[in-house]
C-alpha cells in the first residue's frame, strides 16, 4: 500500500497534466509532512524527557526533544537529500545519551549545567564524525558491521530504555534506585501506573482497530484521557506547579532560549582536554548507531519507492543536522522508520515533505508549549516502553534452535548483557570482538585444501612418448599437486601443515596451486617456509604455480612473497605461471631420474620417430619424398590460429607449445617434444588452424603437407594406410589420457 501511495496519479496530458502532477506532489508532501509530525512529535518529547529529564528536568527535556526534531527535520532533508526520509530524535540516541548523562551526573552531582554542556559536546562530536563518515565515503563500510552485533546492540538499547522508563511508569520518587523501587510497592503511585498502562494498551491495540492514525498519537491520547479522568478525582493533578506527573513549563520563550544558547556557547569554551576524551567514546558510538539507523531506513525507502539513496551524502547531511541540533540545544537523531513510513503512506514524494515535518514541529514548539507542558510523563514513558519492546529482536532467539546459528545468538546475548550491566560502548566492543572470534573460528574450520592429486592422476600438457608415459604412470605418485583455496592465515595454516605432514615425509615434489588463494599472512608464510625447508633437507622440492596477480586489498602477490622471504630473487624452478608448467618440470625430474630423459641434443631421423619405428625401410623412403625439413628458432611462430594449412609436423628435436587465444590471454593447451607430432587436425580435414604453435626452444621439424602426401600415397596406397593407422593409434592414446584426467577432476 505504501508503495502505491508514492506513485503519481495520472492527471491528463500536456501542460495541464504537468500542473496537476505538481499540485498533487505538493498536496502529498503537505499531508505526508503533517502525518509524520504526528508520529515524530510525541516520540521526540518522550525521548527528550528520557535523556535530559534526570539532568535538567522534564520541561527542559521536552524542549530539547522539540528543538532536536525541528533542527533535524529542517536541515537533514535539505543537505542529505534522500526523498521522503524524515529525521528526528530516535531510540538509539536515548540509550547512549541518557547513559552518558546519568554517568556524568554521578561525577558532577552539584554541577548539572556542566553535564548539559558535556552532553551537548557529545552531540557536536557525533555530528562531526558523521560529516567525516560522509566525506571519506564510509557509508558503504558501516553496513558491514555484523548483523548479530547490530541486532544485539539494538536489543540492548531496547532493554536499557525499558529499564530507564520503569521509574516513571511506577511513579517512583526522584533519587530512588530502580531495584529498591521495584522491591518497595509502597513507593508506587497508582496514577502514574494507570496512565502508563492505558498508554501502552491503546498503543498496542490501536493498529488492530485503525491504521489511519499513528499508534503513538492514539497511545498518548489514551494516556491523557486517563490522566484527565484521574484529575477529576484528585484536585492536585490539575495544577502544573510541583506536579511530578506532567512535563511542566518548557521554558521555551525566545528570551530564555537565547539566554540558554549563550550560556551553552560560553560553557563550551571552558571545557578541558579531559572532557574531550570523556565524550569521544560515547560520541563515536552514537555516530555509528545513528548512521546505521539512517542507512537502514534509507534501504527501506529504496525498496518501497524504487529509488536509490546516496549513502555518503546522507551521512554528511545527518552530521550537519546533528551538529545544528547540538548547537541550538536539541537532541541528536537519525532518519527514523516510523515517521518516514507514515510520510510515504500519506503521499509524500519529495524531500520537502520532511522539511514540512520540521516546520510543523517548530510551530508546535512556538505555539503549543502550554499544551505540551500538560503531557503526562507516565504516558511518554508508556510510549517508550512499547518502542523498547519493538526494538528487541525476539526472533533472534529462534537461532538457538539451529546448531549453525547458536553461536550467533551467543553474540546477541553477550552484547545485550554488557549493554545492560556495563555500558553501550563496552557492548559494541564486545560484540565486534566476539564476531571476529567467530569469523576466525568458522574460517579455521573451512578446508583450505580444495583437492590433492598425484602426478599419476594428472599429467602436464606436454605430450609424452608412450615409453615416457609408462614411467610417469609408475612413478607419478612421487609428485603431489595441492590445490589451495580461501585465506591462508594464522587460523588455517596449522590445519594445512597437519593435513600435509604425511606427504612432506615421502613426496619428491609438492606443487601448491595458488589460483584460488585470496590472501597469505605472515603466519602462513612462516609455515610454508618450514615445509620448504623440510622437503629440501631430503632433496625434495616445493614449487608454487598459478599465483594470483594480486591478493585481497590489491597487494601484488609475487612482490609480497618476495618481500616476506618465501620467494627469493635467485630462485629457479620455484614459481610457475601455470600448473601444467610446474607438472612438466616435475615430470622431467622423474624421467631424468629413471633413465627416460625428455630428449637429447641429437635430431631424430624419420626412421627413429615412434610413428615410423618398425616400418620397412622401403616404406620410410617413400615418405621421404613428401617430407620437408624445417628449423624454427626459439619464440618463432610455427602457425597461428585461423591460418589455412594442411601440414602435419614431427618434432626431430626441441619443443613446440600449443596455445589457444581466449579473451586477450593465451591458454596453454599442450606441448610437444622430441619424437611427437602436432597439427594433425588440419592435415586430416584441411580446415583452419584451431590454435597457435610456438617454438619453446630452437626446434627442428619434419613437415608433411597433405597435398604432397596424397600425391605419393596415390602411387603407394599401403603408405597412406600405414600413416593413418599410426595417427589413429596415437590419437586414441591421447583421448584415453584426457578421459582419465577428466574423470579424476570430476571425482576429486
Amino acid at each position: 500500500m505504501a508503495t502505491s501511495a508514492t506513485k503519481a496519479p495520472s492527471t491528463g496530458k500536456g501542460t495541464q497534466g504537468g500542473k496537476g502532477r505538481g499540485r498533487s506532489s505538493i498536496v502529498g508532501d503537505v499531508w505526508g509532512g503533517v502525518a509524520a509530525t504526528l508520529v515524530a512529535l510525541p516520540a521526540a518529547v518522550a525521548f527528550g524527557v528520557a535523556v535530559y529529564g534526570p539532568v535538567a528536568g522534564a520541561g527542559a527535556g521536552a524542549l530539547a526533544g522539540l528543538l532536536g526534531a525541528t533542527a533535524l527535520g529542517l536541515v537533514a532533508p535539505l543537505v542529505g537529500g534522500t526523498p521522503r526520509l524524515v529525521s528526528a530524535p530516535c531510540a538509539p540516541a536515548v540509550a547512549v545519551m541518557s547513559a552518558f548523562g546519568v554517568g556524568m551526573l554521578k561525577s558532577y552531582p552539584s554541577d548539572p549545567a556542566r553535564v548539559l554542556v558535556l552532553m551537548t559536546l557529545v552531540g557536536l562530536v557525533a555530528g562531526a564524525l558523521q560529516i567525516a563518515f560522509g566525506l571519506v565515503r564510509a557509508g558503504t563500510v558501516i553496513k558491514y558491521i555484523p548483523y548479530p552485533v547490530v541486532t544485539g546492540y539494538l536489543s540492548g538499547v531496547g532493554v536499557v530504555i525499558f529499564l530507564k522508563q520503569l521509574p516513571s511508569v511506577l511513579g517512583l520518587p526522584a533519587g530512588v534506585s530502580l531495584g529498591k523501587g521495584i522491591l518497595t510497592p509502597s513507593m508506587w503511585q497508582a496514577p502514574a501506573m494507570v496512565v502508563a498502562l492505558a498508554t501502552i494498551a491503546v498503543m498496542v491495540l490501536a493498529p488492530k482497530v485503525t491504521k489511519a492514525v499513528p499508534p503513538a498519537i492514539l497511545g498518548l491520547s489514551g494516556g491523557i484521557l486517563a490522566y484527565v479522568a484521574l484529575a477529576l478525582a484528585k484536585p492536585e493533578l490539575r495544577t502544573l506547579a510541583s506536579n511530578r506527573l506532567v512535563i511542566g513549563p518548557l521554558g521555551g520563550d525566545t528570551a530564555s532560549f537565547v539566554d540558554a544558547f549563550r550560556a551553552r556557547v560560553s560553557s563550551l569554551g571552558a571545557l578541558h582536554a579531559s572532557d574531550a576524551l570523556a565524550v569521544l567514546g560515547p560520541a563515536l558510538t552514537l555516530a555509528v548507531l545513528l548512521s546505521l539507523d539512517t542507512l537502514k531506513t534509507c534501504v527501506v525507502v529504496d525498496a518501497m519507492t524504487g529509488d536509490r539513496h546516496e549513502s555518503n551524502r546522507e551521512l554528511f547531511g545527518q552530521g550537519v543536522a546533528n551538529t545544528v541540533s547540538a548547537v541550538v540545544g536539541g537532541m541528536p537523531g537519525a532518519g527514523t522508520s516510523g515517521p518516514t513510513l507514515v510520510n510515504l503512506a500519506s503521499g509524500a514524494r519529495t524531500r520537502w515533505s520532511a522539511v514540512i515535518e520540521g516546520g510543523a514541529v517548530l510551530f508546535a514548539f512556538l505555539f503549543l508549549g502550554r499544551v505540551v507542558a500538560w503531557a503526562p510523563l507516565a504516558a511518554l514513558s508508556g510510549i517508550l516502553v512499547v518502542v523498547a519492546f519493538r526494538m528487541f529482536d525476539w526472533g533472534a532467539f529462534r537461532w538457538a534452535l539451529r546448531r549453525s546459528t547458536a553461536l550467533d545468538l551467543l553474540v546477541v546475548v553477550a552484547v545485550i548483557a554488557v549493554a545492560v550491566f556495563v555500558d553501550l560502548i563496552s557492548a559494541s566492543a564486545v560484540g565486534v570482538a566476539l564476531s571476529i572470534l567467530l569469523f576466525i573460528r568458522n574460517e579455521s574450520r573451512g578446508a583450505v585444501i580444495r583437492r590433492k592429486l598425484t602426478g599419476a592422476q594428472i599429467l602436464s600438457k606436454r605430450r609424452r612418448l608412450p615409453a615416457q608415459v609408462d614411467v610417469l604412470t609408475e612413478h607419478g605418485g612421487e609428485t603431489l599437486v595441492v590445490q589451495l583455496e580461501g585465506s591462508l592465515f594464522f587460523g588455517t595454516t596449522d590445519q594445512l601443515r597437519a593435513q600435509l605432514q604425511p606427504d612432506l615425509a615421502k613426496q619428491r615434489t609438492i606443487i601448491f596451486d595458488m589460483r584460488r588463494v585470496d590472501t597469505v599472512d605472515m603466519t602462513a608464510v612462516h609455515i610454508l617456509e618450514q615445509m620448504r625447508s623440510q622437503l629440501e633437507e631430503r632433496g625434495a622440492r616445493m614449487v608454487l604455480c598459478n599465483l594470483p596477480r594480486t591478493f585481497a586489498g590489491g597487494r601484488d602477490a609475487a612482490a609480497y612473497l618476495l618481500e616476506v622471504g618465501l620467494l627469493h630473487a635467485d630462485d629457479k624452478d620455484v614459481l610457475f605461471d601455470q600448473l601444467s608448467d610446474a607438472l612438466a618440470w616435475a615430470e622431467d625430474r622423474i624421467l631424468a631420474e629413471h633413465g627416460s630423459a625428455p630428449g637429447s641434443e641429437k635430431a631424430l631421423d624419420l626412421m627413429d620417430m615412434p610413428m615410423f619405428q618398425g616400418r620397412k625401410a622401403e616404406t620410410v623412403q617413400h615418405f621421404l619424398a613428401c617430407v620437408e625439413e624445417r628449423h624454427v628458432a626459439r619464440g618463432e611462430i610455427v602457425f597461428r590460429h585461423g591460418d589455412a594449412s594442411d601440414e602435419i609436423f614431427f618434432v626431430r628435436v626441441g619443443s613446440v607449445r600449443i596455445s589457444l587465444p581466449i579473451g586477450g590471454k593465451s591458454l596453454h593447451v599442450a606441448s610437444f617434444g622430441q619424437g611427437d607430432f602436432f597439427g594433425e587436425i588440419a592435415f586430416l580435414d584441411g580446415g583452419e588452424r584451431t590454435a597457435d604453435a610456438t617454438a619453446e626452444v630452437d626446434t627442428y621439424l619434419y613437415v608433411i603437407s597433405r597435398a604432397k602426401f596424397d600425391a605419393v600415397a596415390s602411387q603407394h596406397p599401403r603408405l597412406g594406410q600405414s600413416l593413418f593407422a599410426g595417427l589413429a593409434r596415437s590419437l586414441a592414446l591421447r583421448l584415453r589420457q584426457a578421459d582419465r584426467e577428466i574423470s579424476t577432476l570430476e571425482e576429486s
